[in-house]
C-alpha cells in the first residue's frame, strides 16, 4: 500500500510545535473535510508529531500524565 507522508518542520519549541500541529489538523478538518473521502477515497488519516533527534517513532501530541510520549499515531476517521 502506498502512503502519503508529509514532513512539515515546526521549529524547536515543543509546546509551540504541538500548538501549530493542532492548528494544521484543524485546517484538515475544515470545510473541505467532508469531501476528502469522496474525492480521494480516504477513510482515515493517521498523524503524529515527531522530533528529528528522537530515533523512535514517538508522538509528542500523545503524552501521558508523567510526560512520556507514546508511539501511537493519532487518527482521524472520515465517513460519508
Amino acid at each position: 500500500m502506498y502512503r502519503l507522508h508529509i514532513d512539515i518542520p515546526l521549529g524547536t519549541d515543543e509546546e509551540h510545535a504541538i500548538y501549530k500541529s493542532k492548528l494544521l489538523v484543524q485546517e484538515l478538518m475544515g470545510p473541505r473535510y467532508a469531501t476528502i473521502n469522496e474525492k480521494y477515497d480516504v477513510s482515515e488519516i493517521n498523524y503524529r508529531l515527531g522530533h528529528d533527534e528522537d530515533r523512535q517513532k514517538s508522538n509528542y501530541m500523545d503524552k501521558n500524565e508523567n510526560g512520556h510520549v507514546s508511539n501511537k499515531k493519532t487518527k482521524i476517521h472520515i465517513s460519508r
